[in-house]
Protein backbone atom coordinates (compact mmCIF):
# COMPACT_ATOMS: atom_id res chain seq x y z
CA UNK A 1 0.00 0.00 0.00
CA UNK A 2 1.29 3.54 -1.03
CA UNK A 3 0.75 6.46 1.12
CA UNK A 4 -1.47 7.77 -1.01
CA UNK A 5 -3.83 4.27 -0.72
CA UNK A 6 -3.34 4.09 2.80
CA UNK A 7 -4.63 7.97 3.20
CA UNK A 8 -7.29 7.22 0.92
CA UNK A 9 -8.26 4.27 2.96
CA UNK A 10 -7.93 5.70 6.32
CA UNK A 11 -10.47 8.31 4.41
CA UNK A 12 -13.07 5.53 3.78
CA UNK A 13 -12.67 3.31 6.88
CA UNK A 14 -11.59 5.24 9.83
CA UNK A 15 -7.92 6.07 11.42
CA UNK A 16 -5.49 3.44 11.56
CA UNK A 17 -1.87 2.65 13.22
CA UNK A 18 -0.82 1.32 10.30
CA UNK A 19 -2.74 3.87 7.84
CA UNK A 20 -1.47 6.53 9.54
CA UNK A 21 2.28 4.65 10.09
CA UNK A 22 1.83 4.05 5.78
CA UNK A 23 0.82 7.82 5.16
CA UNK A 24 4.09 9.04 7.05
CA UNK A 25 6.41 7.72 4.60
CA UNK A 26 5.55 10.76 2.79
CA UNK A 27 5.72 14.13 3.91
CA UNK A 28 2.58 15.47 1.87
CA UNK A 29 0.03 12.62 3.05
CA UNK A 30 1.52 12.72 6.22
CA UNK A 31 0.61 16.32 6.87
CA UNK A 32 -3.02 15.39 4.66
CA UNK A 33 -3.75 12.45 7.20
CA UNK A 34 -3.19 14.72 10.27
CA UNK A 35 -5.29 16.99 9.03
CA UNK A 36 -8.32 15.15 7.38
CA UNK A 37 -8.37 11.98 9.22
CA UNK A 38 -6.58 12.46 12.65
CA UNK A 39 -8.01 16.38 13.02
CA UNK A 40 -5.14 17.19 15.26
CA UNK A 41 -1.18 17.64 15.47
CA UNK A 42 0.36 14.25 16.32
CA UNK A 43 4.01 13.80 16.96
CA UNK A 44 4.54 10.90 14.01
CA UNK A 45 2.44 12.63 11.34
CA UNK A 46 4.77 16.21 11.95
CA UNK A 47 7.96 14.24 12.04
CA UNK A 48 6.95 13.28 8.82
CA UNK A 49 6.25 16.74 7.75
CA UNK A 50 9.23 17.68 8.61
CA UNK A 51 10.50 16.29 5.83
CA UNK A 52 9.52 18.80 3.29
CA UNK A 53 9.98 23.04 3.80
CA UNK A 54 6.68 23.62 2.06
CA UNK A 55 4.80 20.66 3.82
CA UNK A 56 5.66 21.40 7.48
CA UNK A 57 5.60 25.37 7.10
CA UNK A 58 1.49 24.05 6.43
CA UNK A 59 1.39 21.38 9.08
CA UNK A 60 2.68 24.39 11.45
CA UNK A 61 0.18 27.03 10.00
CA UNK A 62 -3.06 24.86 9.89
CA UNK A 63 -2.68 21.98 12.21
CA UNK A 64 -0.08 22.98 15.29
CA UNK A 65 -1.33 26.55 15.11
CA UNK A 66 1.48 27.44 16.93
CA UNK A 67 5.67 28.17 16.64
CA UNK A 68 7.50 24.97 17.48
CA UNK A 69 11.32 24.19 17.63
CA UNK A 70 11.25 21.22 15.39
CA UNK A 71 8.89 22.88 12.70
CA UNK A 72 11.03 26.03 12.55
CA UNK A 73 14.39 24.36 11.70
CA UNK A 74 12.35 21.91 9.28
CA UNK A 75 11.49 25.24 7.40
CA UNK A 76 14.35 27.07 7.35
CA UNK A 77 16.06 24.78 5.25
CA UNK A 78 14.13 26.81 2.53
CA UNK A 79 14.27 30.64 2.33
CA UNK A 80 10.80 30.97 0.88
CA UNK A 81 9.06 29.07 4.00
CA UNK A 82 11.41 30.44 6.29
CA UNK A 83 10.07 33.90 5.19
CA UNK A 84 6.61 33.27 5.45
CA UNK A 85 7.07 31.16 9.02
CA UNK A 86 8.52 34.72 9.92
CA UNK A 87 5.92 36.94 8.46
CA UNK A 88 2.27 34.14 9.84
CA UNK A 89 3.60 31.74 12.05
CA UNK A 90 6.34 33.74 13.99
CA UNK A 91 4.63 37.02 12.76
CA UNK A 92 7.56 38.84 14.13
CA UNK A 93 11.46 38.64 13.22
CA UNK A 94 13.69 36.25 14.40
CA UNK A 95 17.77 35.27 14.03
CA UNK A 96 16.74 32.62 12.25
CA UNK A 97 14.58 33.09 10.36
CA UNK A 98 16.41 35.81 9.09
CA UNK A 99 19.87 33.99 8.44
CA UNK A 100 17.38 31.69 6.35
CA UNK A 101 15.76 33.82 3.93
CA UNK A 102 18.99 35.65 3.72
CA UNK A 103 20.06 32.85 1.46
CA UNK A 104 17.80 34.15 -1.45
CA UNK A 105 17.73 38.14 -2.49
CA UNK A 106 14.45 38.01 -3.19
CA UNK A 107 13.20 36.30 0.44
CA UNK A 108 15.97 38.77 2.03
CA UNK A 109 14.15 41.67 0.80
CA UNK A 110 11.05 40.51 1.40
CA UNK A 111 11.96 39.68 5.18
CA UNK A 112 13.64 43.68 5.29
CA UNK A 113 10.05 44.49 3.79
CA UNK A 114 7.32 42.83 5.75
CA UNK A 115 9.09 41.11 8.68
CA UNK A 116 11.92 43.28 9.87
CA UNK A 117 10.10 46.45 8.40
CA UNK A 118 13.42 48.33 7.74
CA UNK A 119 16.81 48.20 7.11
CA UNK A 120 19.56 45.68 8.20
CA UNK A 121 23.12 45.23 7.00
CA UNK A 122 22.45 41.53 6.64
CA UNK A 123 19.16 41.88 4.65
CA UNK A 124 20.63 44.18 2.43
CA UNK A 125 23.96 42.50 1.49
CA UNK A 126 22.22 39.31 0.51
CA UNK A 127 19.21 41.39 -1.30
CA UNK A 128 22.35 43.15 -3.66
CA UNK A 129 23.52 39.86 -4.81
CA UNK A 130 20.92 40.87 -7.77
CA UNK A 131 20.39 44.44 -9.21
CA UNK A 132 16.50 44.26 -9.25
CA UNK A 133 16.42 43.39 -5.75
CA UNK A 134 18.98 46.11 -4.27
CA UNK A 135 17.02 48.56 -6.41
CA UNK A 136 13.57 48.02 -4.43
CA UNK A 137 15.47 47.51 -1.27
CA UNK A 138 16.67 50.94 -1.80
CA UNK A 139 13.07 51.96 -2.60
CA UNK A 140 11.18 50.44 -0.06
CA UNK A 141 13.20 49.43 2.53
CA UNK A 142 16.34 52.25 2.68
CA UNK A 143 14.31 54.82 1.30
CA UNK A 144 17.53 56.40 0.40
CA UNK A 145 20.67 55.88 -1.82
CA UNK A 146 23.31 53.30 0.53
CA UNK A 147 26.76 52.43 -1.20
CA UNK A 148 25.57 48.77 -1.10
CA UNK A 149 23.40 49.36 -3.19
CA UNK A 150 24.28 51.65 -5.91
CA UNK A 151 27.32 49.34 -6.37
CA UNK A 152 24.63 46.64 -7.26
CA UNK A 153 22.50 48.67 -9.65
CA UNK A 154 25.48 50.83 -11.12
CA UNK A 155 25.89 49.41 -14.75
CA UNK A 156 22.43 47.43 -15.00
CA UNK A 157 18.96 48.38 -15.99
CA UNK A 158 18.22 50.10 -12.88
CA UNK A 159 21.15 52.60 -12.68
CA UNK A 160 18.76 55.48 -14.47
CA UNK A 161 15.67 54.98 -12.72
CA UNK A 162 18.24 54.99 -9.57
CA UNK A 163 20.54 58.34 -10.35
CA UNK A 164 16.65 60.02 -10.52
CA UNK A 165 15.16 59.22 -7.59
CA UNK A 166 18.05 59.87 -5.64
CA UNK A 167 20.22 62.11 -7.59
CA UNK A 168 21.26 64.63 -4.51
CA UNK A 169 21.66 61.86 -1.91
CA UNK A 170 24.03 59.90 -4.20
CA UNK A 171 26.40 63.25 -5.16
CA UNK A 172 26.40 63.77 -1.63
CA UNK A 173 27.56 60.10 -0.94
CA UNK A 174 29.87 59.68 -3.47
CA UNK A 175 31.95 63.30 -3.33
CA UNK A 176 31.23 64.09 0.94
CA UNK A 177 34.98 65.14 1.98
CA UNK A 178 37.46 62.28 3.02
CA UNK A 179 35.53 59.51 1.06
CA UNK A 180 36.93 57.42 -1.65
CA UNK A 181 35.67 54.94 -3.76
Amino acid sequence: MTPEEAYEYARIYGSSNKTREIACKNPYFAYRYAMDIDGCPRDDTREAACEDSDTVYYYTLYIDAKVRNDTKKAVCKDPEYAYRYALEIDKCPKDDTREAACEDPRHAYLYALNVDKCPREDTRKAACEYSNYAYKYAIKVDKETQIDTWMAVRDTEYEKEYRKLFNDQLRRKLYEPGRSM
